[in-house]
């Protein structure tokens, strides 16, 4: 698939020269995948384990876009922005059934998908609408019937 304007760059390719807006949202949104997967990996190892520690590779997915978000992938950061309300619900429905600890630590990590969310979305925002020659590869070519 070629883009419609031949200076376009495809819009997943990551920006030439990322602006502020686009680093203070990536590093954000490392900021809250990296304490997720912190949070994650103590929880269920050290602080309150819910068992032989099996649980602690619902983080595996989550490491898994770490390259991403370092290479400004934007399928990455669309994907994670959806895969992050797996971990909202599960802190949502432990915040609510457990006791001490495992409460906080779950408030914690609503906090973190939160603040994962938020920045993915601006990230994502950002980049879509000062996409490189966006407007002008669609006024160039306009649709015929």
């Amino acid at each position: 698939m070629t883009p419609a304007h031949p200076d376009a760059a495809p819009i997943d390719a990551p920006p030439p020269t990322p602006d502020g807006v686009v680093r203070a949202s990536r590093a954000v949104a490392l900021i809250g995948l990296i304490g997720l997967i912190v949070l994650g990996l103590a929880w269920e190892l050290w602080l309150a384990p819910t068992g032989s520690g099996t649980l602690a590779i619902k983080v595996l997915p989550l490491v898994f876009c770490v390259l991403g978000l370092l290479r400004h992938r934007m399928y990455t950061f669309r994907w994670l922005s959806l895969l992050v309300w797996l971990y909202f619900t599960e802190g949502v429905v432990r915040a609510v059934t457990e006791q001490g600890m495992s409460r906080w630590l779950a408030v914690l990590e609503i906090l973190l998908c939160l603040l994962l969310f938020t920045s993915s979305a601006l990230y994502i925002r950002w980049r879509l609408s000062h996409a490189p020659l966006a407007s002008a590869s669609a006024s160039a070519d306009p649709v015929t019937p």
